[in-house]
C-alpha cells in the first residue's frame, strides 16, 4: 500500500504531503497488528521501519524515531546489506525532519553501497539531496540529485519529476541565498580523519598530511598506506616490516617478511616463509596461527584463504568454507571483481571450471555447476556453456530461464521484473 501511494511533495520544503491522514493511520494500525505476531529479526526490522515512515509523515516524530532506531538494531542483527541500508535510510529521513542533520547525512552516506540495486541507490541520493537542501547546501544537494538521475533518470519518470521539482526549489532558494557551502566529500560527511599518505622524498618514504606537510619523516625504504590508523613500513637496514601509528611511533618492531594491511582489526603477516601466513591484532598477538599459502583481507568477519585450495576462515581461524576450491574471485554485475567476499557477504567459488556461491556463514547458496556466475544486487546471473544467460534468485532457485543471448539482455529483463519494486523511504 505504501509503495503504491501517490506521494505529493511540498514544492517549498520537499517534504511529503498527505491529504488523507486517516488512510495512513489505518496502515500504521495494520503494521502494529503484524508486529504483534512477528518473531524474526527480518520481519521486525521491516515492519518497525515502515511504521517509522508512516509516523514521520503523520508528524509524530518521537514515535517515528523510536521505531526507526529499533528497526536498525533488528536489521543489523540480520547482517543483510539491503535490509540494513533501508533501515538506515528510513532512520535518516526521520532525523532530517527533526533537523538532526549530522547523523542523518552520515546514515545516508553509510547506507550507500555499489552492491545495492540502482533504484535503491538512486532513492538514497535523492533523499540525501533533500537533507542537504534543508541545510542550505544547494551545490551538494544538486550533486546528489545528479547521481540519482545518473542511476535511474532514464527509466524512472516519477524520479525525474521529483528531481525536477527539487531543482526548481533549489533555484528559488539560490536566487536569494546563494549556493551555500562547498560540497563535502564522503569522508567529511562521515567525519573521518584523513590519514597521512606515503610520499617519496630523497629516495626514502615518509608521510604527509592532507595539507602536504611532512608529518612522518622520510626514513623508510618502503611504506604502505594507513589502514585503521596503522601502517606497515620497512627501514633501509632490514628486510622485515614494522608497524607504526598515525604519529609515526613504532607499534611493532621489525618482525615480518611480508605483510597485508589491517582489515576489521586483523592483519595477515608472514614471519617465516616456510610457515605461511598468520593473522595478528594491532598489538602483535597471534590470533590465527600460520599455515596459509595465500590470503585475502577480512570482510564481514571472514577472509578467503588458500591451503591445498581456496576456502575461508572467520576471525578465530575456524574454517567456515572448506579449502577445496580452485578460485575465490567474485565478479559483480557492474564489471568489478572482489577478491573474496562482497559487502553483502557473498563470494563466487570455482571448482574445475564451474562456479557457485557461498555466503559468509559458509552456507552453499548455489552449488558450483555453472560455467559463468555473476553477483547482481537482486539475483545471480548465470551463463551456460552455449553462451546463453539466465538468473537465479537469492536462494539459488531459477528466476529467469537461460534464453538471453547476452548479459545485457538479461539485465534488461530483470529491470522489467522490478518495475513496481520501488523502495519506500
Amino acid at each position: 500500500m505504501l509503495a503504491a501511494y501517490r506521494w505529493q511533495l511540498d514544492p517549498a520544503t520537499l517534504r511529503e504531503i498527505v491529504e488523507e491522514p486517516d488512510e495512513l493511520r489505518t496502515v500504521r494500525r495494520r503494521l502494529t497488528e503484524k508486529l504483534g505476531t512477528a518473531v524474526d529479526n527480518r520481519a521486525r526490522a521491516r515492519l518497525l521501519s515502515l511504521r517509522a515512515v508512516v509516523s514521520r509523515i503523520l508528524g509524530e516524530l518521537d514515535d517515528a524515531l523510536a521505531d526507526a532506531r529499533l528497526a536498525l538494531t533488528y536489521a543489523e542483527a540480520t547482517g543483510e546489506l539491503r535490509r540494513i541500508a533501508l533501515a538506515q535510510a528510513r532512520l535518516a529521513h526521520v532525523l532530517r525532519w527533526r533537523g538532526e542533520f549530522t547523523e542523518a547525512d552520515q546514515l545516508f552516506a553509510r547506507a550507500t553501497s555499489p552492491e545495492l540495486p540502482d533504484r535503491l541507490r538512486a532513492a538514497l541520493h535523492e533523499h540525501a539531496g533533500r537533507s542537504c537542501f534543508d541545510q542550505g547546501r544547494y551545490m551538494e544537494a544538486c550533486q546528489h540529485f545528479e547521481q540519482a538521475l545518473d542511476l535511474r533518470g532514464s527509466g524512472d519518470p516519477d524520479l525525474l519529476a521529483r528531481v525536477r521539482l527539487a531543482l526548481d526549489a533549489v533555484a528559488e532558494r539560490v536566487a536569494t541565498a546563494g549556493f551555500g557551502p562547498y560540497p563535502r566529500s564522503r569522508d567529511e560527511v562521515l567525519e573521518r580523519i584523513q590519514p597521512p599518505v606515503p610520499v617519496r622524498d630523497g629516495g626514502l618514504w615518509g608521510y604527509t598530511d592532507p595539507d602536504g606537510d611532512l608529518v612522518v619523516p622520510a626514513r623508510y625504504a618502503d611504506a604502505q598506506p594507513f589502514a585503521e590508523g596503522l601502517a606497515w613500513v620497512r627501514r633501509p637496514q632490514t628486510e622485515r616490516w614494522s608497524l607504526i601509528a598515525l604519529t609515526g611511533t613504532t607499534v611493532i618492531e621489525p618482525s615480518f617478511l611480508a605483510v597485508r594491511a589491517f582489515s576489521e582489526g586483523l592483519a595477515w603477516v608472514v614471519r617465516d616463509g616456510a610457515e605461511g601466513w598468520l593473522a595478528i591484532d594491532p598489538t602483535g598477538n597471534v590470533v590465527i596461527p600460520p599455515g596459509f599459502a595465500d590470503v585475502r583481507p577480512f570482510r564481514r568477519g571472514v577472509a578467503a584463504v588458500r591451503r591445498e585450495g581456496w576456502g575461508a576462515v572467520d576471525r578465530t581461524g575456524r574454517i567456515v568454507v572448506p579449502t577445496r576450491y580452485h578460485s575465490f574471485r567474485t565478479p559483480l554485475a557492474d564489471g568489478r571483481h572482489v577478491d573474496g567476499f562482497t559487502d553483502e557477504g557473498l563470494a563466487v567459488v570455482e571448482l574445475a571450471g564451474r562456479h557457485g556461491v557461498v555466503d559468509h556463514t559458509g552456507a552453499m547458496l548455489v552449488p558450483p555447476v555453472h560455467p559463468t556466475l555473476v553477483i547482481h544486487p537482486v539475483a545471480f546471473l548465470v551463463g551456460t556453456g552455449a553462451g546463453r544467460w539466465g538468473a537465479l534468485d537469492r536462494r539459488g532457485n531459477p528466476l529467469i530461464d537461460p534464453v538471453h543471448r547476452s548479459a545485457e539482455d538479461l539485465l534488461e529483463e530483470i529491470e522489467r521484473l522490478l518495475t513496481d519494486a520501488n523502495p519506500v523511504l
